[in-house]
């Protein structure tokens, strides 16, 4: 039988697609919001009857080019999309859980990381522990160095610190794209105990969180736009880069940048010129897990 998750994201994703969106027409009245079983089926080109049962359960992995059709006309974005393949499994019900082990990270990307000097770069793992960072990154983002290892994630800094809306000026998505990373995380893994812990603990202590968790948003973490807010400089519009290193524990090294000559530049220069001035040489470099 299929996974629960995986019915649960059908009716999520087939309720936010409507007839419009799919060149049908929506006259008449509609009970539910988004599209009919019905209409997905003919769009997908499988039978009422099946799509019923992939939406209650009842029925094993669909095939790839059902999957692929299902994506179509569903309109999912490529990290829903993999999400979706996820949740089909098989390779879902061959998984035991394991313990949550303690975050490692290999030395030579620990110093990959700190031997950024222009910009804040951080490496983090798919449950958003920040495993390594320079100077910046702790300047701009958090004082990494002064938490303890639990605090170190980037979900519990955002929905549980008490600061997190002075530091992130575009908290609400930040905060859903964080959500949307731990939701992925959570299908490509979902016996992952660190992970289950943390959304545990996220649920119980957040309410913007269990808003969020319970809405199935996906998001892979690639490149974009960012707004910090620091008490030195006022909000800085920085871009981000991800390059995603699969082993150990799927990691992502994100650098933020600023175009050059622009007042984003001149706040990164500030920030760095304040930091140098600040903290002996000897501290200037934090790492975690090597």
């Amino acid at each position: 039988m299929a996974d629960p998750a995986f019915a649960t994201y059908l009716r999520r994703r087939r309720a936010a697609v409507s007839p419009e969106d799919v060149g049908l027409p929506s006259s008449g009245v509609r009970r539910v919001p988004g599209l009919r079983r019905d209409e997905v089926a003919h769009l997908v080109g499988v039978s009422t009857d099946y799509y019923t049962r992939l939406e209650q359960g009842r029925v094993g992995r669909p095939s790839d080019s059902v999957l692929d059709s299902l994506a179509r006309t569903l309109r999912l974005n490529q990290a829903e999309h993999a999400h979706l393949i996820d949740l089909a499994g098989p390779h879902r019900r061959r998984r035991t859980a394991t313990p949550a082990k303690e975050p490692v990270l290999r030395p030579a990307l620990a110093r990959l990381a700190t031997s950024i000097v222009a910009y804040p770069a951080v490496i983090m793992n798919r449950r958003t522990d920040v495993l390594a960072w320079n100077p910046l990154a702790a300047a701009l983002i958090a004082d990494f160095d002064a938490l303890p290892a639990a605090g170190r994630n980037m979900a519990r800094l955002i929905f549980l610190h008490p600061h997190a809306n002075d530091r992130h000026a575009d908290w609400d998505r930040s905060a859903r794209d964080t959500v949307g990373i731990l939701r992925m995380a959570a299908g490509r893994d979902p016996l992952d105990r660190g992970l289950i812990s943390l959304v545990g603990e996220l649920s119980t202590r957040s309410e913007p969180f269990r808003v969020l968790w319970s809405e199935h948003h996906v998001h892979e973490k690639t490149h974009g736009s960012k707004q910090f807010r620091h008490p030195d400089t006022g909000v800085i519009d920085l871009t981000y880069e991800t390059l995603h290193v699969p082993e150990p524990d799927d990691l992502m090294l994100v650098a933020y940048t600023a175009e050059p000559d622009s007042p984003a530049a001149d706040a990164l220069a500030l920030l760095g010129s304040l930091l140098t001035s600040r903290i002996p040489a000897a501290d200037r470099v934090a790492q975690f897990g090597e």
